[in-house]
């Protein structure tokens, strides 16, 4: 066994302090995330288990800003199921539907925010390149590759407190996406380029396809205040979108074996 670094010693104290500090939700809330978690647990795959979960959160309001810290200050570990941005609504999403039981879902959510885990603001994914790279490494997603795929080599720059760096990763043409429509399913996260400079992602949310084959964006919008199902295809010309990611749920290893 190799002796710890004073680095790694610092850093797992952090996270372990970071634990301490939870905001959350109201009683309702905690509520609501226990029921789904237990009436999904039965469903067969994730992707079922996603789709139930999604669906009964459809109509709560968006919630921007939720999540608390900041490069000189304290991050907080939130857990709220009563409102959503685009991304808390994903990772809120994905934890439940990871896990059988309630008392796993802040580990499954804390897996999926933040870097190996740990609780801090610098290991928050903040650009959703690193939260697709990060998801999977750690084997919680993988990338849905179609014909077509585009290299993109960007600088980010959005995030004031973070370094300048260059985002690296392959995109889908939206003529591609149209064209291989059959190889979605319903679960799989999607992620929407930005045009603007220093930001990679402008969007993401959830695909559904319906039983007759149309498909739908299941997220938390900004602009319509809640969550809610509108038709891809609409939304994707509504907003110009140029190129998509897309990434398929991983089924857990171990059952409710998040840390």
């Amino acid at each position: 066994m190799r002796r710890l670094a004073r680095r790694d010693v610092l850093r797992a104290m952090a996270g372990a302090l970071g634990c301490a500090v939870v905001a959350r939700p109201s009683s309702a809330g905690e509520t609501r995330i226990g029921t789904l978690i237990a009436g999904a647990s039965a469903l067969p795959t994730v992707a079922d288990r996603i789709d139930f979960i999604s669906h009964a959160l459809l109509g709560l309001p968006y919630r921007g800003f939720t999540l608390i810290g900041g490069p000189h200050k304290r991050e907080e570990f939130v857990i709220r199921d009563d409102g959503f941005d685009c991304v808390t609504f994903c990772e809120a999403v994905l934890a439940a539907a990871r896990v059988t039981r309630p008392v796993d879902f802040e580990a499954a959510l804390r897996r999926i925010r933040y870097r190996n885990g740990w609780i801090d603001w610098r290991e928050r994914n903040h650009y959703f390149s690193d939260w697709s790279e990060f998801n999977i490494a750690n084997g919680v997603c993988r990338a849905v590759m179609l014909p077509g795929g585009v290299a993109i080599d960007k600088p980010l720059t959005y995030e004031r407190g973070l370094e300048p760096r260059r985002a690296l990763f392959t995109a889908i043409p939206r003529a591609s996406l149209a064209a291989h429509s059959d190889r979605l399913a319903t679960g799989d996260i999607i992620g929407f380029l930005s045009e603007r400079p220093g930001l990679d992602y402008f969007h993401t949310g959830f695909i559904v396809v319906s039983p007759g084959g149309r498909l739908l964006l299941r997220h938390a919008a900004q602009s319509r205040r809640r969550v809610l199902d509108e038709s891809l295809a609409r939304f994707i010309a509504r907003t110009h979108v140029k190129r998509v990611t897309v990434l398929r749920p991983q089924e857990p290893w171990v059952d409710s074996a998040v840390v």
